[in-house]
This record gives C-alpha cells, sequence and structure tokens, in this order.
C-alpha cells in the first residue's frame, strides 16, 4: 500500500487501523522526498537508517501491545540548525557543510521520545539569516504552489515540505518570523512559541535572545500536539522558563464570545498589498461573526520595530558567529601565512555574503564610539516595543495582522535588494523583540493562486489561548486544507 503523509491524526489512525506500518510509512516518505529533492529542494540530508530501524521499534512495540508515546511512528523534519545526534548539522553553510553534532537537541529528544520518527533535515537561509531560503550553500527551496516563487525564510525547507506533504509536521526557529512567514507563503500553519517556552538547547544560535524552535504544520491541531510534546524546562538552556506546559491539543476549544481581538491600523498602511489587506481583514470579520470582539489598538514604535530588530539580532550574530574562525571547527582555509590571514580567508570562504553583511553591520554597531549611538539605541527602541505590547494585551487577547506584505515573491527578485528583503519581515519582528507567541494561519488565496497568511499574537506563555483562536478561525474555513496544485516530483 502507497502511504502519503497526512495529518498526525490521520497517520495515527491508519497505524492503529493496521492499515499501514512504521516502516512503510517511513520508507513511502523517504522515496517521496527523494522524488522531490531536484523540483523542490526542500530537504539537505535523510536520515534513512536511524529512521527506519526507529519505525521498526514503533512496530514492534506497537504488535507487543507496549504503551506507545503520543507522536508513535509519525515521520517528522527538523530544520538544519537543529543538532541531531544523527547526520550532519550545517546550517544550510559551507563552515558547516560536514559537521556533526555529538547530541539532539533538546526538541529533538523530546519528539524522539515521543515516539516520532525524524527522517531528515531541512533547507534553510544559512544560520537562518535571510527571508526567501535562497541564501544556502545547497540552493534555494522552491515553493510547492508555484515552482518560480520563493518558499520563504529561514524555514522555507520545512515549511515547502510540509506543504508538499512529504512530512506532516517539521520543526523550524524563529527569529524574526522565519517561521510565520514561509508558513504563510506555503499555505500551512507555524508556531512562534514564547521565548522561553521551549529549549534553545541543540539550536545553532543566530541571535540568542531572539532566536526560539518552533512548529510548522499542515492544521492548528498538529502544531498543539507536537508543542506539547517539545515545550517545557530544560536546565542546559539559562533561558528556558520553568513553568507547567498544558496539553495544548486537548484546550483547542475555544468560545470567541468574550475574546477580544485587536487590529491595530498601522498594520494594514503603505506597502502591504491589496489582496492580502482583503484576505486578513475578511479572516478577522470571521473571527467576529464568530463572537469574537474587535478592538482597535495602538503600537506606535512599531514602526521602528524593523530597524531595531536587525541592528540586535547583527550585533548577536556577530557575537555568535566568531566562533566559526578556522580553528576550533568548520570550514578552514588552506596556504594562510599567519593566524591574521587564515581567520579572514577561512570567513571569507566560508560564510555567504548576506551572512557576511549581518555580521559587518552587528561588529560596526557593537563597535567603540558606535555602540551607544546603535546597539544601545536599539536596545532602548526594544523595550518600548514590548512596552506597547504590555499595554496592548491589558485591552485585547490576541492580535490579528498580516503575516508579510505581499504572497511569495519570485525567486531572485529581491537577491539585490537586502533591503527589500528585510521589509518582508515588518510585520513578524516585532514578536520577537518582545519575547511574544505568535502564529501564522493560512487564510486565502489571491489571483496568482498563492496562499495569504493571518498572523496572529498573544501575550508571552498564552499559547493555549492562540491555538485556541487559532483553531476557531480554522473550523471556520477550509483553507488549511488546500494542497498545492503543481506536481512536484520528478
Amino acid at each position: 500500500m502507497k502511504t502519503t503523509p497526512g495529518s498526525i491524526a490521520s497517520v495515527l489512525d491508519a497505524m492503529q487501523r493496521k492499515e499501514c506500518s512504521a516502516v512503510a510509512l517511513v520508507r513511502d516518505t523517504l522515496e517521496q522526498i527523494e522524488q522531490t529533492r531536484d523540483t523542490l529542494n526542500a530537504v539537505v540530508s535523510l536520515l534513512p537508517d536511524t529512521a527506519l530501524n526507529a519505525a521498526r521499534r514503533v512496530d514492534e512495540a506497537r504488535a507487543k501491545g507496549t504503551p506507545l508515546g503520543p507522536l508513535a511512528g509519525v515521520p517528522v523534519a527538523v530544520k538544519d540548525n537543529i543538532c541531531t545526534g544523527d547526520g550532519t548539522t550545517t546550517c544550510g553553510s559551507r563552515s558547516l557543510a560536514d559537521f556533526r553534532s555529538l547530541y539532539d537537541a533538546c526538541a529533538v529528544e523530546r519528539l524522539k521520545r515521543a515516539g516520532a520518527i525524524v527522517v531528515a533535515k531541512t533547507n534553510l537561509d544559512e544560520f537562518g539569516m535571510g527571508s526567501s531560503c535562497e541564501h544556502s550553500v545547497f540552493g534555494a527551496t522552491y515553493n510547492p504552489w508555484s515552482l518560480d516563487r520563493v518558499a520563504g525564510g529561514s524555514s522555507g525547507g520545512s515549511a515547502a515540505a510540509v506543504a508538499a506533504r512529504l512530512v506532516p509536521v517539521a520543526l523550524g526557529s524563529d527569529t524574526g518570523g522565519s517561521i510565520r512567514q514561509p508558513a504563510s507563503y506555503c499555505g500551512v500553519v507555524g508556531i512562534k512559541p514564547s521565548y522561553g517556552r521551549v529549549s534553545r538547547f541543540g539550536l545553532v544560535a543566530y541571535a540568542s535572545s531572539l532566536d526560539q524552535i518552533g512548529v510548522i504544520a499542515l492544521n492548528v491541531e498538529d502544531a498543539a500536539r507536537v508543542l506539547s510534546v517539545i515545550a517545557g524546562h530544560d536546565p542546559r538552556d539559562s533561558t528556558s522558563v520553568d513553568r507547567p506546559v498544558p496539553n495544548y491539543a486537548d484546550q483547542l476549544e475555544c468560545d470567541l464570545s468574550g475574546v477580544r481581538v485587536g487590529v491595530c491600523e498601522d498594520h494594514f498602511g503603505e506597502g502591504l498589498d491589496a489582496e492580502v489587506a482583503s484576505g486578513v481583514r475578511g479572516a478577522i470579520e470571521v473571527l467576529r461573526e464568530r463572537g469574537a470582539t474587535l478592538v482597535p489598538i495602538a503600537l506606535p514604535h512599531m514602526r521602528y520595530a524593523t530597524a531595531c530588530y536587525y541592528l540586535i539580532a547583527a550585533s548577536e550574530a556577530s557575537s555568535n558567529l566568531a566562533r566559526y574562525d578556522g580553528i576550533h571547527y568548520g570550514h578552514r582555509a588552506a596556504g594562510a601565512d599567519d593566524i591574521v590571514e587564515l581567520y579572514a580567508a577561512s570567513r571569507g570562504e566560508g560564510l555567504g555574503p548576506e551572512v557576511q553583511r549581518r555580521v559587518m553591520l552587528g561588529t560596526h554597531a557593537l563597535s567603540s564610539g558606535y555602540h551607544d549611538a546603535y546597539y544601545l539605541k536599539a536596545l532602548k527602541v526594544r523595550t518600548l516595543v514590548k512596552r506597547d505590547f504590555q499595554q496592548a494585551f491589558e485591552q485585547v487577547d490576541v492580535i490579528a495582522s498580516p503575516v508579510a506584505p505581499a504572497t511569495a515573491f519570485r525567486l531572485g527578485e529581491k537577491l539585490g535588494d537586502p533591503l527589500s528583503m528585510y521589509l518582508t519581515d515588518v510585520y513578524t519582528v516585532s514578536a520577537n523583540l518582545a519575547g511574544l507567541c505568535a502564529a501564522s494561519v493560512p487564510v486565502g488565496l489571491d489571483s496568482h493562486g498563492l496562499p495569504i497568511g493571518m498572523q496572529l499574537q498573544a501575550a508571552p506563555f498564552a499559547e493555549a489561548l492562540l491555538l485556541g483562536v487559532a483553531h476557531a478561525y480554522q473550523r471556520a474555513s477550509d483553507f488549511h486544507t488546500l494542497a498545492p496544485p503543481e506536481s512536484i516530483s520528478t
């Protein structure tokens, strides 16, 4: 029997009914990924041996009646900046082309403990620095809805793999929108948890005060199932928050009557595509029709969020990426005459142009004479952005907005214009600056047949409410059930 990963519920049900085995499911998953390598380029490496061995253990345990984890036999893909003890963890960079981690990231450990089977590592913008999944040593990932469009970034490989039904769920990371934006472009659900909700242990650092591991899935229920598994305190991550983790999947039923949805008109101003604006406003109206109360809010410092974000993120990247010096590990240039030349050559060869651009920006912002004018001022603006949200959440429960100013743009369209690329994050970076939880949910298609996403944001650690509102919208629409029309197999 040929099996295709659908939702997690459908996969688990099929195995429970003995319509397929975990081994058969994993084999077909690996085969389908292999068939799309050239056309989609969502996956950079497969883990066939360990995946099939894990699947056999699941089948044996099921046959014996041994209690199984909540994700037993479910194939999962993992963004390639999240460490796995099997295979390589490259971050999409030449500098880590052959790097093999000695351990699994905490989120991966917890997935495996729940019975999930990691089958592949997915493509990404190098070190998570990008909004299109074009800045990768492995080449660009293509959008399953239109192969001449970007998949979004930096978790483009994870979003494309889920949208193409190669896997039902994938892990991504979100530093300024890197889960939500590709989820929007690819027509799937993306969840960025609150900062500290999911351990960052094993996530290769880009900007440590902003990075967070999250989930990309076909629907809200699947995202909730996986978030319940990977969330929770981890003593190996000093920023991990020690507070109880609800069973999010059991708390999805949300009566929208009494729920206050904040709408900031600045989110619908200049630069927003008319079709995206119409789609998101239509989705907000659905929430109102279901009982929610719409409340106008102000976020006066949002206009500074993008500049603030890129200063802080680049500064932290400058510090975090200093370790890739050709000495400790990673790519080492040949033929250097002294240590300075070795540093320069190794970093010049190992790091791509976008990473170099951000490292140089961050190094300048941290340098003597400029630290106060740039980095310190950005930290002060971050405090103002966070305060805006604190005041807003005294009036509302969630905030609804677009995810991106437009639907997926054409491959290569913005590569020569970094500022235009950065502005695709205009609606998403503020959630990372403020440590909020946020989600992208599909709300329609534009006239080119490309997905439109709505962003929902909630206060820190209000994931249950966020998921409940997203689920309530999902129950009133069917956009999350739409699949890409193009054939992407070879």
